[in-house]
């Protein structure tokens, strides 16, 4: 497996690029096996819709055998669970989100030849599917139920307030980096709710080796060095966060933080 920073993931589909992350964050991530698994259920897949001729009948067979067969679904009982951004275990529990179920979704349904395009709607990942001179066609990867237009309005009015209006840009089409970089966040807080410090920190410095100065991502981390009773890092990043941004309320509690991880200091003769 190539190193993440080596990567060109625009080159390669999302969920291959989403298992070179996953190994940067966890290098126990069953990467072989993941590859494997995901050129068994092609060629399973290829076999399967042989003899249709219609494509549109042949995507709506491949959606079938995805969901149906397969058994793909969205975890509805633990949809914050970490194992959901993990793409050998999505693989292995038939279970995910949005986006890595939709991730799956784009790898074996372009692998098949459907037009198929990533987009990262304000409340989720969606999954399009545009036919020659047709309009274009909106899935939820969570199901593998289309959605209209009607609907993701009222999930932008749900997630942004009554006045807010469905725009073409909502449903701009993203590239790979883009959806690897909100993975990553994603990633980073399902750890955090667990518990999980040591590998949320490897998901801050990759973070910070995007952006090097961001001092949201830098103030996370000093949280993160806390719970690790890395207090001396801690403290400096939290200062970090206070000079870039003091007029954020959080710099007013970080600085009681600060001053308490001062006069706890104990001095070594």
């Amino acid at each position: 497996m190539p190193k993440l920073f080596d990567e060109d993931f625009d080159a390669i589909e999302l969920a291959e690029g989403a298992l070179v992350l996953n190994q940067a964050i966890d290098p126990e991530t069953q990467v072989h096996w993941a590859e494997q698994e995901m050129s068994r259920l092609l060629k399973e897949a290829e076999l399967a819709l042989f003899q249709e001729t219609d494509e549109k009948q042949r995507f709506e067979s491949f959606l079938r055998l995805f969901y149906h067969d397969w058994g793909f679904e969205g975890d509805r009982d633990a949809y914050f669970d970490s194992a959901n951004a993990f793409i050998d275990k999505v693989l292995e529990r038939r279970k995910g989100i949005p986006v890595s179920l939709g991730a799956l979704l784009l790898y074996f349904g372009r692998k098949l030849g459907f037009p198929l395009t990533a987009i990262t709607f304000p409340t989720q990942f969606l999954v399009k599917v545009q036919w020659h001179d047709e309009d274009a066609l909106y899935i939820n990867p969570f199901n593998g139920e289309y959605v209209s237009k009607h609907i993701l309005s009222a999930w932008l009015v749900g997630h942004r307030g009554p006045f807010t209006q469905l725009k073409e840009s909502h449903l701009k089409e993203v590239d790979n980096p883009t959806v690897i970089g909100r993975w990553l966040a994603l990633i980073k807080s399902a750890l955090l709710r667990e518990e999980c410090y040591t590998l949320a920190l490897t998901c801050s410095d990759l973070a910070l080796t995007f952006e090097p100065n961001d001092p949201y991502e830098i103030r996370d981390r000093g949280f993160i060095y806390q719970q690790l009773d890395c207090h001396k890092m801690a403290q400096s990043d939290f200062q970090y966060f206070i000079d870039q941004c003091p007029d954020d309320p959080a710099s007013e509690l970080l600085k009681t933080q600060v001053n308490a991880m001062n006069a706890s200091q104990v001095t070594l003769h």
